[in-house]
């Protein structure tokens, strides 16, 4: 069909690739399909045969060079594995770039065969069917101080279906942050704790993993079980002590980061795993938590689903819930875009300081991030400023982060670290600078950060510029 033809012709368009390489800047790491990486030194024009035209010059190991006419331009991409600067440099004529190529594919049939055979004992296997009693149940979930939104109650009763039936569970839920997740997983944990099961609950940082703690162990105050946290914070002696309990049987509930994958052998009887911020954790974790035993079920929470999830969703391997309405009293963050702007900022912080609250500011280079303190404590004098970021000893960044949660300062500057952070009810503000520089899951994680209570929440991503911005994050 037209259509079909045009589409392709499309996808190779000269046009559009050369717009590409534009954006690229001179000695950027580009990849031909037959030679492997080198480094793209820009458009020559050269004759040859009388006639003139356009080559792109490219640079390979040794100073070799390499002149590609644009006609062939379908057979380079831009590189996008490592880091620019940690890019490879290939030799040509060397078999360096075949034997990657190789590599590549075999670990791609790797990982697809893996998954395909975990997926395939699990659908053969017969799970357990999980059984509680009705009124223990009701007297549990009506300690939930709110009311529950239609997809929140609709994905519960999903949830409880998949508990009850013989097939294991492995479903998604999707929600976004702060749309109640959370009480998905805490129903799911009961039914499966009454059942006399051992729950195991992964979250990607240390943090999470003790508020995670917190709400778990307020919920279940009234209810003779035993939950425990296992993540750095813990001394040896008492990781000991836990993987004890797990063993025989006594600790009912562990809450903990992937430190937990190193004591999967070490549960006494497990029945649910439940895996928060799915995107965090890469396919292997993933996948050892399955082969843990293929009978056993799996809820998986995720506000940013990654492409593989949703395929495997809509091809059925997996079932997906849907959390998309707000809480009922929760308000739209409210979202400005602007270049830095000094009364803008300023105005921000002083709105949320004023009214009692605190203010998250994005800086994502720890390089000058002392720098924009300064900046920022000339500009809101007011504010009680401290810095977080990966950088840091593990001890002083969960520090900073708990007296930020105890209130103890009013702005927080740091790094993306808060994306998957802990929850901060009464940061209502949070300004995200460079905001160009960010993917739109991670912008779409950060702004999640707040708007967690029934104040009016405002974000403001700060760009440089358009001119100074790529195509893609104009987009």
């Amino acid at each position: 069909t037209n259509a079909r033809r045009r589409k392709r012709r499309n996808d190779r368009d000269p046009e559009t690739i050369i717009r590409q390489l534009n954006d690229l800047e001179e000695g950027s790491p580009v990849v031909h399909a037959e030679y492997g990486v080198g480094r793209y030194l820009g458009l020559i024009t050269l004759e040859t045969g009388g006639i003139k035209a356009e080559f792109l010059h490219l640079q390979y190991a040794d100073g070799d060079k390499l002149y590609v006419p644009v006609h062939a331009l379908e057979l380079i991409s831009r590189y996008t594995g490592a880091s620019p600067d940690n890019a490879p440099l290939h030799r040509l004529g060397s078999d360096q770039w075949e034997k990657a190529r190789k590599r590549a594919i075999k670990k791609i049939r790797d990982v697809a065969a893996e998954l395909l055979d975990v997926y395939a004992r699990r659908a053969a296997r017969v799970g357990h069917r999980f059984r509680w009693s009705e009124g223990d149940y009701r007297s549990f979930a009506s300690a939930f101080p709110f009311e529950l939104t239609e997809d929140q109650a609709q994905t519960i009763s999903e949830v409880l279906k998949d508990l009850a039936s013989d097939k294991p569970m492995d479903r998604v839920v999707c929600g976004d942050v702060g749309f109640g997740k959370t009480e998905v997983a805490l129903r799911a944990t009961f039914a499966a704790v009454h059942d006399g099961k051992q729950v195991a609950v992964l979250v990607p940082t240390t943090l999470l993993a003790q508020q995670h703690g917190q709400s778990f162990r307020d919920r279940f105050t009234d209810w003779p079980v035993r939950i425990e946290v296992l993540s750095r914070f813990q001394s040896t002696k008492e990781v000991k002590d836990i993987v004890k309990g797990l063993q025989s049987g006594n600790v009912d509930i562990v809450i903990g980061t992937h430190r937990l994958l190193g004591h999967t052998k070490d549960f006494h009887d497990v029945g649910l795993v439940i895996i928060d911020e799915e995107h965090r954790f890469g396919v292997r974790h993933k996948e050892s938590i399955k082969s843990l035993r293929s009978e056993i079920d799996i809820l998986t929470l995720t506000a940013t689903p990654i492409p593989r999830t949703l395929n495997m969703a809509f091809g059925g391997i997996r079932e997906m819930s849907l959390i998309t309405t707000p809480p009922a009293d929760r308000l739209a963050v409210k979202t400005f875009v602007s270049e830095w702007n000094d009364v803008v900022i300023r105005e921000a912080c002083l709105r949320e300081i004023k009214r009692g609250g605190q203010v998250y500011f994005i800086h994502n280079r720890v390089a000058d991030i002392e720098r924009i303190e300064i900046e920022l404590q000339k500009l809101v004098p007011e504010a009680n400023i401290r810095i977080g970021h990966g950088q840091m000893r593990e001890r002083d960044l969960e520090q900073v982060m708990l007296d930020f949660y105890h209130r103890r300062f009013n702005v927080l500057l740091c790094t993306t670290i808060v994306e998957s952070g802990i929850d901060v009810p009464t940061a209502n503000t949070i300004i995200i600078n460079r905001a160009d520089r960010f993917g739109l899951a991670q912008l779409h994680q950060l702004r999640g950060r707040v708007g967690r209570s029934h104040h009016r929440a405002y974000a403001y991503l700060v760009a440089p510029p358009k001119a100074v911005m790529t195509p893609d994050a104009i987009k």
